[in-house]
C-alpha cells in the first residue's frame, strides 16, 4: 500500500511517499480502507517530535516508532479482529487510527464510530480529534450553559470552528476571535460577535465573559483573568510556542496552580479519544447543527504541502487528505 512515512523527526522534508506492507491488526482492532484523513496540529508534533516530552509518551525517543503519520480517519472496514463486536466488513467508519496517511490503517475499536450518514468521507475525516477536543472544552470543562457569554480565541481553526458551533448548540452568546481574512468563515459558523485581533485587543474592550475557551495565541494569564467575570471559567486549550520542552504549556501549569486560590476556575485538560464522544457528536452532525468547515483537500502525495499550509497559519477550518 502507499503511505506517507518518516524515518526520523524533523520538518516536512522527512516525509516520503512509499509502498509498504498493510498493517496487521490485533484482536480488538479494525483494518480500515482509508478514504480520507484529517490534518491537525498534532500531526506536526508527531512529525517533529516536539515538544520533547511527547517522545517519552510512546512515540519514540530517537526516531518515530510508527513510521506512518496521521490519526484522523474515515473509510471502510476491511477486516476486524476476533474481539470486535460493533463493526463488520463494509461498514463506513470514522475516528482515530494509527497511520491514517495511507491506503490502509489500523484502529482500535474503542476509537471508531459509524460515519454520519450525511457526510462525505472528507467531511468525516476532519472531525474526530478537533471536534472531540472542542466538545470536551465546551461541555465537560467549560460547562457552557444557555445564556452564558462565551469568548473563543482561535475561532477559525480546527478546534475553534467546532467550539463556536457547539457553544451555540448549548445556547451561549458567542464572541469569536480571529484574523481579518477569516471573519467571513467565523460569521458563517454562527458567532454572535467577532473580534479581529489584528485590529482590536479583546482584553481591552471592557467586556466580561462567563467562559473563555483560549485555543490560539498566547494571551497572558493576567489579561485573560481580567476578561472573565469574577466567577467565570477559563479553559486553556492551545496557545503553542516554539518551546522544545514545554511548548507553551507553562500557561496551563500556572493556571492550574492559581485556580484553588481565586474565585475564577482556571485550567486545562488532556484530550480523551474515545468513541463515546464521536457518538455524542453524531446526532449534531446529522442534524446539521454542527458542520465541518473544510478549507482545502489534498491528494495523499501532497500531504507535506497540506502540513506546510497549516503551519503557515493559512487554514480556515480544516484540511483533508483524499486517498484513492
Amino acid at each position: 500500500m502507499l503511505a506517507i512515512t518518516q524515518e526520523s523527526y524533523g520538518s516536512t522534508e522527512v516525509l516520503e511517499l512509499r509502498d509498504i506492507d498493510k498493517p496487521t491488526i490485533g484482536d480488538g482492532d479494525v483494518l480500515i480502507r482509508v478514504r480520507a484523513a484529517g490534518v491537525d496540529r498534532g500531526v506536526w508534533h508527531v512529525m517533529a517530535g516536539l515538544p520533547y516530552p511527547i517522545r517519552l509518551a510512546g512515540y519514540g525517543v530517537r526516531a518515530p516508532k510508527n513510521p506512518v503519520l496521521g490519526a484522523d480517519v474515515a473509510g471502510v472496514v476491511e477486516a476486524i479482529g476476533k474481539n470486535v463486536t460493533r463493526f463488520a466488513a463494509g461498514d463506513e467508519v470514522f475516528g482515530i487510527a494509527q497511520g491514517a496517511f495511507a491506503q490502509y490503517a489500523r484502529a482500535s475499536e474503542a476509537k471508531l464510530a459509524k460515519k454520519p450518514v450525511n457526510l462525505t468521507f472528507e467531511q468525516a475525516a476532519v472531525i474526530p480529534i478537533s471536534a472531540m477536543t472542542a466538545l470536551q472544552g465546551v461541555r465537560d470543562h467549560g460547562h457552557v450553559q444557555s445564556g452564558d457569554k462565551v469568548l473563543i480565541t482561535g475561532a477559525s481553526g480546527g478546534v475553534g470552528s467546532y467550539a463556536v458551533q457547539l457553544a451555540k448548540v448549548f445556547g451561549a452568546e458567542v464572541t469569536a476571535v480571529c484574523s481579518t481574512t477569516k471573519l467571513d468563515l467565523v460569521r458563517s459558523l454562527g458567532a454572535d460577535h467577532i473580534v479581529d485581533y489584528t485590529q482590536e485587543d479583546f482584553t481591552a474592550s471592557g467586556d466580561r465573559y462567563d467562559v473563555i475557551l483560549d485555543i490560539a495565541g498566547n494571551t497572558p494569564l493576567a489579561r485573560l483573568r481580567r476578561t472573565l467575570t469574577p466567577n467565570g471559567t477559563l479553559v486553556i486549550m492551545g496557545g503553542e510556542t516554539d518551546g522544545k520542552w514545554l511548548g507553551g504549556s507553562d500557561r496551563q501549569l500556572r493556571a492550574m496552580a492559581l485556580s484553588p486560590f481565586v474565585s475564577q476556575k482556571l485550567g486545562t485538560f488532556v484530550n480523551s479519544e474515545k468513541h463515546e464522544l464521536l457518538l455524542d457528536l453524531t446526532p449534531l452532525l446529522e442534524s446539521g447543527d454542527v458542520t465541518p468547515a473544510i478549507d482545502r483537500t489534498y491528494p495523499l502525495e501532497e500531504t507535506p504541502k497540506a502540513i506546510r499550509y497549516l503551519l503557515d497559519g493559512h487554514a480556515r477550518g480544516k484540511l483533508a487528505i483524499t486517498i484513492s
